[in-house]
């Protein structure tokens, strides 16, 4: 992940597309373009914190 991110070299803009893409798990499925996927509890706490925390720039408004 580190890697990862100095490769990008925006660790604000990296936690921003996670947060979006992990709301897309629960979103896209119920608008029937991808398959249903459980989502761990640890995840979903995740992502609430760190929307909280502000990281919302990619996240869908009808998620």
């Amino acid at each position: 992940m580190d890697d990862y991110v100095a490769s990008i070299g925006d660790t604000e803009r990296v936690m921003n597309m996670l947060v979006g893409d992990t709301q897309r798990v629960w979103v896209y499925p119920a608008k029937g373009w991808a398959i249903e996927q459980d989502v761990p509890a640890e995840v979903t706490a995740a992502y609430q914190r760190l929307a909280e925390a502000g990281f919302t720039r990619r996240l869908l408004a009808e998620g």
